[in-house]
């Protein structure tokens, strides 16, 4: 909550950021008659901002769901790729299912070709951002970013670093 006072006629709002958003009162009063209230409600205006993209883990056969999660004035619009195929609603068994700031992508009955890396694309008036989630399935690994990886590739790393390790004895 932020109190502002100041005499005259205006208030002037510097350096704007969506927390001044909000209701504000303005009240105007003299010594002849009881205050006159009034509300002005503010809002600010700002790009999309992704602040949850949850990748998962889900078995072929299992039903999968991808989230992403945005904070935006006004709201924004989502819109789900994988790789640079744009996917729309009931098409190639994926739901998206958009509730205010938050987009699911929705797989019903997971398979091997669903696996791999989706992004998350949330646009409105004021600019656009994306993240990257990736569906993976039960036996893959994950690096500290919470990137999928592949255990045959942790295999190649570890016979790769073995002969090198022989070689400085």
């Amino acid at each position: 909550t932020y109190t502002f006072v100041t005499e005259g006629e205006h208030l002037e709002l510097t350096a704007v950021t969506k927390e001044l958003s909000g209701s504000y009162e303005c009240i105007a009063s003299n010594d002849i008659s009881s205050p006159d209230v009034r509300t002005v409600q503010v809002t600010v205006n700002y790009p999309p901002s992704i602040s949850t993209a949850r990748s998962t883990g889900t078995a072929v056969g299992q039903k999968g769901v991808l989230q992403c999660e945005a904070s935006a004035v006004p709201r924004a619009d989502f819109e789900w790729y994988k790789e640079d195929s744009r996917l729309f609603n009931g098409l190639n068994g994926v739901k998206i299912e958009n509730q205010g700031k938050q987009s699911m992508l929705v797989f019903f009955n997971v398979s091997e070709e669903d696996y791999g890396n989706y992004t998350c694309v949330a646009v409105n008036t004021m600019g656009i951002t994306n993240a990257s989630i990736i569906l993976y399935g039960p036996g893959a690994m994950h690096d500290v970013n919470g990137a999928a990886a592949l255990p045959r590739a942790s295999v190649c790393l570890l016979l790769t670093v073995a002969p090198l390790y022989l070689l400085r004895f």
